[in-house]
């Protein structure tokens, strides 16, 4: 039985997706709001600057914040 290197990908991928998704099942919604803008951030931010690392790091900061304080704490 031959096993592709595509295979072992979306393998790993499917993991690390599904682990992903049950880390945040305990967090609050200011949590998740801050994950998500982070995310965001990161690959608007890589976008913009053409793939650069600090572009990707600079978005993942200010989408954390925004996303961040859109879901204060009432």
């Amino acid at each position: 039985m031959l096993i592709s290197v595509r295979t072992v990908s979306v393998s790993a991928l499917v993991l690390a997706l599904a682990s992903g998704l049950g880390a945040c099942s305990n967090m609050s919604r200011q949590d998740k709001a801050t994950a998500i803008g982070a995310g965001l951030g990161a690959v608007g931010g890589s976008v913009l600057t053409g793939g650069s690392t600090a572009g990707a790091v600079g978005g993942a900061v200010v989408g954390g914040v925004i996303g961040h304080e859109t879901e204060k704490k009432k």
